[in-house]
């Protein structure tokens, strides 16, 4: 797939608020500073479409940006850490729970892992329940670029491993860098099949 067109559309705290429209969407979402904002950049090839920040917890609303015409890109706030209060956290929860069980228009949800890290229990968690919920998604590994090959190989298999203990058949898995631009082409493909 090639994206000709990305623009930014709305960005609201409910479901309510969202486009109107029966065009397809395709969610991101990961722990906060996984690296969300720079691979949608990436994908879309603006470096200035999501604001990206070194400061966790920067996205804090549902972001809708309209791609080729035909569809959505939807940029979900981070779960887990962020530099917020108690209660901005607490809206998170329910914002973004609300959003992925009561949206028809979402046809798939990409989640994003830190590849460097060991499976984390916040990551894990979140896939179960997408599991439990029958929703639709995928995993995208991130800043594959900053580990040496056999070690981010070594991490997947890690990761691979600890969710077949609960998965009989394993999502579709992708391993990224927005500093070197790996993975994007192979993103770009299954979210043109899904489409």
């Amino acid at each position: 797939m090639e994206i000709k067109s990305a623009s930014f559309v709305v960005s609201n705290q409910k479901v309510s608020a969202c486009p109107k429209s029966a065009l397809p969407e395709v969610a991101f979402i990961g722990r906060s500073n996984v690296g969300k904002s720079s691979l949608i950049n990436l994908l879309c090839d603006n470096k200035k479409l999501a604001k990206t920040s070194g400061t966790p917890g920067k996205t804090q609303l549902i972001n809708h940006f309209l791609i080729n015409e035909n569809w959505h890109l939807v940029d979900l706030p981070g779960y887990g850490y962020a530099k917020l209060s108690k209660k901005m956290r607490a809206t998170f929860g329910p914002m973004i729970t609300d959003y992925l069980l009561k949206r028809e228009q979402l046809i798939n949800t990409f989640v994003l892992i830190d590849s460097r890290l060991e499976p984390q229990k916040i990551d894990l968690d979140f896939i179960r329940f997408m599991g439990e919920n029958g929703l639709p998604f995928s995993i995208i590994f991130t800043k594959a670029d900053k580990l040496k090959l056999n070690e981010l190989n070594k991490n997947v298999s890690h990761y691979e491993a600890e969710l077949s203990k609960e998965w009989e058949e394993l999502p579709p898995r992708f391993v990224t860098s927005a500093e070197k631009k790996q993975g994007r082409e192979e993103v770009l493909q299954y979210i043109e099949e899904i489409l």
